[in-house]
């Protein structure tokens, strides 16, 4: 959409459904999978949620945070690729004091509906890197967090817009598609490896869509 000239009000908001959208069929898939666990999932989620909110409200010029953002998907990219393979074994408890958690998700929370991303980018390597989740349980808690980070934050930016772009059922049909298949890949038949790979290209991509934004 950024290299197709779309206004950013505009898609910010397609971003956003198309988010609730993908993020609810892979949440699907990965919790009839058994790769979710509330453990991991809730100190994060509880403060993104009315972060996502306030972050969906604001509609400011970006210039500063999304270069930072854009560098820190590139740099976690990288640490994806380079993690060791000890890191697919399962953790079964954090090792960081609740309260880090809760201001990490109230951060990822806030970006995500600031931006329209949804969050799992980030949370989903942060679970990887930091050992508190094997690959597939990060890729489960993630969609999760997608898919109420994106309600949220569409929730608070249907507050200060007129309405929804008209082009959105359209991108729906084409990201439902792949949305589906991918979470059918992801949550069964690809290996660790492979998802931290397809992960670390979406986190390049995505660093390329903020910057140019």
């Amino acid at each position: 959409m950024a290299l197709f000239g779309f206004p950013p009000e505009e898609m910010k908001s397609t971003a956003l459904v198309l988010n609730i959208l993908v993020a609810t069929i892979a949440a699907f898939k990965f919790c009839r999978a058994g790769y979710f666990s509330w453990q991991i999932f809730w100190p994060f989620a509880v403060t993104s949620i009315p972060f996502a909110y306030l972050g969906g409200r604001i509609m400011l010029p970006a210039t500063l945070y999304k270069p930072i953002v854009s560098l820190l998907l590139f740099y976690t990219a990288y640490r994806m690729l380079r993690l060791h393979s000890k890191s697919d074994q399962p953790v079964v408890t954090y090792q960081a004091p609740l309260w880090a958690l809760l201001l990490i998700g109230a951060l990822i929370g806030f970006v995500a509906g600031l931006s329209g991303i949804g969050g799992g980018i980030f949370l989903s390597p942060l679970l990887l890197l930091a050992g508190w989740a094997e690959t597939r349980y990060a890729v489960g808690a993630a969609a999760v967090f997608n898919l109420v980070n994106s309600l949220a934050g569409l929730t608070g930016h249907l507050a200060v817009i007129s309405g929804l772009p008209g082009s959105i059922p359209l991108w729906a049909l084409a990201a439902g598609i792949g949305g589906w298949v991918g979470a059918e890949y992801g949550s069964r038949k690809l290996a660790s490896r492979h998802l931290k790979q397809i992960l670390a290209a979406i986190l390049v991509i995505a660093g390329v869509r903020i910057g140019v934004l």
